[in-house]
């Protein structure tokens, strides 16, 4: 077993393990990757605020994210395809995140279907819902996602239409991967991967072939996902979503105070300031510097988490004292996945916990739920209202 001492680490034994594909497949964002890349960058000028001879005895990380116990306030995020970065891989995440105490999101995109990550878990989990135009299959999922308990949905608001990806584009990005001799020579050296993958019976969308009208195979399933986002989705379509699915509802992507606030007058249970990892609009504001306006806007109104750019513990810690109730991360847990399967998701959210525990003992709190602007430094023109 290597020595994993941090995020990095777990990421350069992925990039060696898995697929190009995939790897860029996550590793990447849309067209110029400015905001894929200022998402991580932002956080690095935040800075702490170091406090000395504080009793640190008794130090907890525990919390809640929409009225559930958490080991520390940190879920992890809906990952498309997560089933190719590693064998049954929504099922290996699920089930570290079950053991480690905290909320796993299962993408509509991913692999493994909702019933397979229901019966290997027998848990509750989250669901990630994109919205399609077929009304009978969105119908299906929410039903789908009901009968296997999961215990909120979040629904995801920026993906209307798909940023484009360049990468993806180039690699000829597809689930299961197609053989070209580009892709074959890239397996060649991934024989682990290939080994695992053989393995598993779970290698297209679980959660579209087989559901969705038209679809039994992949080379209708690409025909299908082109034309089914629904790019007419509105407050009055997420008000009927609500109605459908009955239960916890977290609304996801936003990145803008004034959306902040119709989702907190709609009546969401939580919101997730995000935009995508980069992936969709390239040119907006990372998640981190957009806080504190949404913070301003809603207050309490809403419970507040943060996605997009967490690499750490102290990146937990950052977000937490910008005004966040609760982080996700979706990178950090699939590099672990990537490079070491379930043990390297146990490992992420060890290493992450840590890191969030350490550091908040150096600045000074035990607790947490306590942290606040007070433990940061944090630069003037980082705040500056945006015209």
């Amino acid at each position: 077993m290597p020595v994993i001492t941090c995020i990095e680490d777990l990421k350069a034994i992925y990039r060696r393990r898995v697929p190009r594909m995939f790897y860029d497949y996550a590793e990447s964002g849309s067209y110029t990757e400015s905001t894929f890349r200022e998402n991580c960058s932002d956080f690095q000028r935040i800075k702490l605020r170091q406090r000395v001879a504080v009793d640190m005895t008794g130090r907890t990380t525990e919390s809640t994210m929409v009225g559930q116990r958490v080991a520390m306030p940190v879920a992890l995020a809906p990952v498309g395809m997560t089933g190719m970065q590693c064998a049954d891989g929504e099922i290996k995440a699920a089930r570290a995140a079950k053991a480690f105490g905290v909320p796993f999101t299962l993408s509509t995109m991913s692999i493994c279907s909702i019933e397979d990550v229901a019966e290997a878990v027998q848990a509750p989990f989250w669901f990630q819902l994109y919205v399609m135009r077929d009304q009978e299959f969105l119908e299906a999922i929410i039903e789908r996602a009901r009968r296997a308990h999961c215990s909120a949905l979040v629904l995801t608001l920026d993906l209307q239409i798909l940023g484009q990806r360049h990468k993806d584009l180039k690699n000829g990005l597809s689930a299961p991967p197609r053989l070209t001799l580009p892709v074959l020579l890239d397996l060649a050296t991934k024989w682990r991967w290939g080994i695992e993958m053989l393995q598993t019976k779970r290698r297209f969308f679980g959660n579209i072939v087989g559901h969705a009208k038209g679809v039994g195979d992949p080379s209708s399933l690409v025909a299908w996902t082109a034309e089914q986002f629904d790019p007419q989705l509105d407050w009055g379509k997420i008000a009927r979503i609500r109605d459908l699915w009955g239960g916890k509802l977290i609304l996801k992507g936003i990145n803008d105070p004034e959306d902040a606030r119709m989702a907190a007058d709609f009546g969401a249970d939580a919101i997730i300031v995000s935009n995508h990892g980069g992936r969709q609009l390239d040119g907006a504001v990372s998640s981190i510097r957009m806080l504190p306006e949404i913070v301003k806007a809603v207050g309490d109104q809403v419970e507040i988490h943060l996605d997009s750019g967490i690499r750490s513990g102290q990146d937990v810690l950052k977000a937490l004292a910008m005004g966040a109730h609760a982080t996700h991360i979706g990178r950090a847990f699939i590099y672990g996945l990537g490079a070491m399967g379930e043990t390297g998701v146990t490992r992420a959210l060890e290493v992450i916990q840590k890191e969030l525990d350490i550091t908040m003992a150096l600045c000074g709190e035990r607790d947490v739920k306590n942290l606040g602007r007070h433990n940061l430094l944090v630069p003037q023109d980082f705040l500056q209202a945006w015209g």
